[in-house]
């Protein structure tokens, strides 16, 4: 008998309605996957649990947990999953949610002049209709157009339906090495990474850098910042600094202080989140938490090859966490998927061209769904 292929074997833990994750890191070609064995809804506490963590935006609110002993882990080859490549569209725009989320940023920038914060990022949701037969379909569909993004398909009975393909990392630990990144200001990708940046969007990246700078301080030794780089994640442009260190605590102080970051919620944190909250008029749940491998090992052994004498005496298991920020994903209901878009606010920010970017950004999600 022909043992299941990977996505059939995802196909079956939905069906039987059973929580799990797939996932591809960026630029890597393998595709894992946690199949939890029962529908119990499990939480990250303390963040010293290992398995698949799915964060709210609210860091007020319960982080879910795909736990690592009681899952099944599979893997596959990309080239074993993906589907045909999704064409570019053209989408018409809604002009009643233009309307809405132009008055909403006109609102943040005034916020901003009025010494309310110094930066918030406004975000909207816009449903659209699922044209695919399979939401596997649509996560292998994004596997082949973002090569460069954390891809996933998440889903918990008790929760919901999740895919993204998100650009941005929160925070990578192993063995005590911690590195993270600022990423922010968007432009469209014309074929060239050799592009203009303007003040608006040098100045939030600054922000961004600043605050998880100064966030992880109090955690870290060897703080380092690398250069404002250009990088590509999908049809768009960011501006991206590296930073590393040594962490010097536990993970969960060192998660509260970056979560929210800048990049997804605002300067000061707690009244630009307050903001966010109340003006926003709907419900971010998952959209700019985060997600990831939590203390799952990692082989690293110095040789790879098991006939080797000396892989036994080098072998060695890493504790490692790779966390990212929930961009450019969807919470798929039913037939349709709500999909989440947002931009960061300054005082130099246009509204015309906050909506604009927004639209851009919509297009990574919306491309693969019809």
């Amino acid at each position: 008998m022909e043992m299941p292929s990977f996505l059939e074997l995802l196909e079956q833990q939905y069906k039987s309605q059973l929580p799990f994750v797939a996932y591809r890191k960026p630029n890597q070609k393998q595709v894992k996957a946690l199949l939890q064995q029962d529908d119990s809804l499990h939480l990250a506490v303390d963040f010293t649990e290992s398995g698949f963590v799915f964060a709210p935006f609210d860091n007020a609110d319960q982080t879910v947990l795909i736990p690592n002993e009681t899952s099944k882990n599979i893997e596959s080859d990309f080239e074993d999953v993906v589907f045909k490549h999704a064409e570019d569209k053209v989408f018409e725009v809604d002009e009643t949610e233009k309307d809405r989320h132009i008055r909403l940023v006109e609102k943040g920038i005034e916020a901003i002049r009025t010494n309310k914060f110094e930066k918030v990022v406004l975000s909207r949701k816009e449903s659209v209709a699922i044209k695919s037969d399979s939401v596997f379909k649509l996560f292998a569909d994004l596997l082949a157009s973002y090569p460069t993004a954390f891809v996933y398909c998440w889903y918990h009975p008790k929760v919901g339906l999740w895919l993204g393909a998100t650009p941005e990392t929160l925070l990578s630990v192993e063995n005590k090495r911690l590195s993270t990144m600022a990423l922010a200001g968007t432009q469209q990708y014309t074929g060239s990474l050799e592009v203009a940046w303007g003040v608006k969007e040098k100045e939030e990246q600054a922000f961004v850098t600043t605050f998880i700078s100064d966030s992880l301080e109090p955690y870290v030794t060897h703080l380092k910042q690398g250069n404002v780089k250009t990088v590509k994640a999908g049809k768009l442009l960011h501006l991206q600094t590296s930073i590393t260190a040594l962490l010097k605590s536990s993970l969960k102080p060192v998660i509260d202080a970056l979560h929210p970051t800048p990049a997804v919620c605002g300067l000061p944190k707690l009244a630009a989140k307050n903001f966010i909250i109340n003006n926003e008029n709907y419900q971010r749940t998952f959209y700019t938490g985060f997600l990831g491998e939590l203390n799952l090992k990692v082989d690293k052994s110095r040789n790879r090859n098991p006939r080797n004498i000396e892989n036994n005496v080098y072998r060695a298991l890493t504790n490692a966490t790779n966390l990212y920020v929930n961009l450019r994903c969807m919470e798929v209901v039913g037939s349709m998927a709500n999909v989440f878009v947002g931009g960061g606010i300054t005082k130099d920010s246009h509204a015309e061209s906050e909506w604009n970017e927004t639209v851009a950004k919509a297009m990574t999600m919306k491309k693969v769904l019809q």
